[in-house]
């Protein structure tokens, strides 16, 4: 029973996997190799994260799979229904990484409200012969606490996003197609743990009320965020995309950065990914990431940990 890990695996998954009798093959094989290797090494097993395409032609041409896996939340590069209706098995591990993207989305949060991202590219430029101007420039911060995020989108990425944001003293608002109310509890480091509950609002409040907006929605077949929506926020607010590209219309975005409507944006993923557009690439307001949500240690051991256990019980 082989596995290919063509997107890696955390070698904790990986000796898990060996433990119960599988071979793991953790390599890249280039995407228009993969057919014939998966041929050539009987691999039953497939594991993607967002680089790879499993295409209907791929699930077609190997007759050897009888599990494709998907390394975090989305599964847009893999042909799910058709696989299925092949009778392959199609796993992912939903709750892996939610932590880790709901740090990313601070992470830009807070270098977008105190400047991080700008001035951590002209300090090496100017630090040291416009050292006050530079300072002057990056005097006018905000804080995060008694503001208000809005969250597009209450899954789990959207809950601990929630958390993170109660816990510093903001309000937060959701819009959630398949929600109305949630509860959201918050655990401490000693076990203590606070709840929060929480009423679902409509979609044009919260862009109306939202001092910030993180946006944690599937892949969408048009923009959900375009010149209509960013007319509708307030002056000044502050825009995170760390679920997919294409759910933004960044023109849309660059001309509001431009009309100072939004102050910043902090961008995971982007439309033309993996080539971003270079207008936005050199936008000095908006803090950039390569598609690096789930890359924590601690989120890539639970993903590999998760897949393996699945594995597992499927062939169990």
């Amino acid at each position: 029973m082989k596995v290919l890990a063509n997107d890696g695996i955390s070698e904790s998954g990986k000796k898990e996997l060996e433990k119960a009798g599988f071979e793991v093959l953790s390599i890249r094989v280039a995407q228009e190799q993969l057919i014939p290797y998966i041929n050539d090494n009987k691999v039953t097993v497939l594991l993607v994260r967002s680089a790879t395409q499993v295409t209907k032609e791929l699930i077609d041409k190997c007759p050897s799979l009888k599990i494709i896996g998907r390394g975090g939340v989305g599964m847009d590069n893999i042909e799910v229904s058709y696989a299925k209706s092949k009778g392959l098995h199609v796993i992912n591990t939903p709750s892996a990484s939610s932590s880790s993207v709901a740090e990313l989305v601070f992470a830009h949060l807070f270098s977008g409200v105190r400047f991080l991202h700008d001035a951590n590219r002209n300090m090496p430029l100017e630090g040291d012969s416009n050292f006050s101007k530079l300072k002057k420039a990056y005097s006018n911060g905000i804080e995060l606490r008694n503001k208000t995020l809005g969250i597009i989108g209450f899954g789990r990425i959207g809950r601990e996003t929630a958390k993170i944001a109660l816990g510093l003293g903001m309000r937060v608002l959701f819009v959630d197609p398949k929600l109305k109310e949630a509860t959201v509890t918050i655990p401490f480091f000693d076990g203590r743990s606070i709840s929060f509950d929480l009423e679902g609002t409509t979609f044009e409040q919260l862009l109306r009320e939202s001092d910030f907006i993180s946006l944690h929605v599937p892949a969408q077949k048009s923009y959900l965020i375009g010149e209509k929506e960013f007319a509708m926020m307030k002056d000044g607010v502050g825009i995170v995309n760390a679920a997919r590209g294409g759910v933004l219309d960044e023109v849309a975005l660059v001309n509001a950065l431009e009309s100072r409507k939004v102050s910043f944006a902090g961008l995971d993923v982007f439309e033309s990914e993996p080539m971003p557009e270079i207008r936005v690439l050199m936008h000095p307001d908006i803090s950039l990431t390569p598609h690096i949500g789930a890359a924590t240690s601690e989120a890539q051991d639970r993903i590999g940990q998760e897949l393996a256990t699945q594995i597992i019980a499927l062939y169990n």
